[in-house]
């Protein structure tokens, strides 16, 4: 039997020639990433060991949940990362002004490379399987002990294979696909599974729609969810990753508990309700207009240059309507150059956004965006968890830059078609 992705970058970097799903490796790990929030437990967790840091050149510090500090806390929580970082010499530390969301930056920045074993103490580590890595989440304790072994054990994780077909429409992103997946699996529909895209489908997605894919896989549950390595993936990487790197793909006869077809050609518009990510509905199938108080575009989901693209277009020539708040969020200091450049950020601010600085802020309910009982909010971000947003009596209807860029001209959750 062959292996699939997933498999082999395992297998590879636990220095055997093959696994199974269920197996127990121990593997040596490519990179190993924390933030200002899960950063502080992992050193208190890794000076208890007392080794140095395994590789400076291999751990990644991001400061980007409660950045710029919001509180005193926060600005505790920075200087612990901040003094580490300097005391061991890591090269991959991102100080505020050089900092961007971990999930942004780490591909943009080409620190996450095709074929690469990827650990991080954040559950959207995900992000990184959209360039052919294997990539997941861990808690601070695992992190702590990576940091200074560079090794971490893994449970071979069983594969769903989602295959994509047709292209999807212009009013389609990459967000409009994962939720659609997660509505039809539910959230624990791939637990302790990964998601593993093929199909001609596939090349019809921006490397924009495939980070969005992959960053979201936890939210149904995953360890992972990677993408082949084509054309697409290498113009991104190339010019990026300056390291040699090995693609992988699935064998011909490579094993899946699961086939998910998803035609793409057929995709509508969808919004996923409070409280839960799976639970998604066609825009065109809501009935009543649900009037909304605050749109959030940008996050670790969707704050890339396309998605302030998607936005800027739709938001140009008009207002964001009475009584709604529209917070953009570029997810990095080049993607908000670039999004100034092109004239995005004009288009923000003349229509009546706030436009911040890059951080995490309110996806999580850190600052910035935070809601008070009653209120609505169309987000980009990936959870919509009762309080996730603030008060535990406001809600969060998650979408794509598209419906939330059109939702906050018309005040009410919409299309772009709609927008006159």
């Amino acid at each position: 039997m062959g292996m699939n992705m997933s498999e082999k970058i395992l297998a590879k970097h636990a220095g055997i020639s093959s696994v199974h799903a269920g197996q127990l490796v121990t593997c040596r790990l490519d990179m190993v990433l924390a933030n200002d929030i899960t950063a502080p437990p992992a050193i208190k967790i890794f000076e208890g060991i007392g080794r140095p840091v395994f590789d400076n050149a291999k751990i990644a510090l991001v400061p980007d949940h409660f950045q710029p500090s919001k509180d005193i806390k926060s600005a505790e929580l920075a200087k612990i990362v901040r003094d580490f970082a300097h005391e061991h010499g890591i090269v991959h530390y991102y100080e505020q002004g050089r900092v961007g969301i971990e999930h942004v930056i780490l591909p943009e920045k080409g620190i996450v490379a095709p074929g690469m074993l990827t650990i991080g103490a954040d559950s959207h580590t995900c992000t990184y399987g959209a360039v052919n890595g294997f990539s997941t989440g861990v808690g601070s304790t695992d992190l702590g002990a990576a940091m200074a072994t560079g090794e971490a054990w893994f449970k071979v994780p069983e594969a769903i294979k989602v295959t994509l077909t047709g292209r999807k429409a212009k009013d389609i992103s990459g967000k409009d696909v994962i939720l659609t997946l997660i509505g039809r699996i539910g959230v624990d529909g791939a637990l302790y599974k990964s998601l593993e895209f093929a199909g001609e489908g596939v090349a019809a997605l921006t490397m924009t729609d495939r980070l969005t894919i992959s960053n979201m896989a936890i939210e149904a549950g995953a360890k992972a969810g990677i993408f082949p390595f084509d054309a697409i993936t290498k113009a991104y990487v190339d010019g990026r990753v300056t390291k040699a790197y090995e693609p992988v793909e699935a064998d011909a006869d490579a094993s899946y508990v699961q086939e998910v077809r998803i035609d793409l050609s057929a995709l509508k518009p969808v919004v996923a309700f409070p409280h839960l990510p799976g639970n998604t509905k066609r825009v065109a199938d809501i009935g009543a207009p649900i009037a909304i108080d605050q749109v959030i575009i940008g996050s670790c989901t969707n704050g890339r240059l396309e998605d302030m693209e998607i936005a800027a277009n739709i938001l140009k020539g008009h207002k964001v309507a009475d009584r709604v708040r529209c917070i953009v969020i570029p997810g990095s200091p080049a993607v908000y150059k670039e999004a100034m450049k092109r004239g995005y950020v004009d288009a923000f601010i003349d229509a009546g956004c706030a436009v911040s600085t890059p951080t995490c802020g309110p996806c999580l309910g850190g600052y910035m965006g935070i809601m008070t009982a009653g209120e609505k909010c169309v987000s980009t971000t990936n959870r919509n968890f009762r309080g996730r947003m603030g008060h535990v009596d406001s809600e969060v209807y998650l979408a794509g830059p598209h419906v939330a860029a059109a939702s906050a001209i018309l005040g009410r959750i919409a299309t772009p078609e709609e927008v006159k």
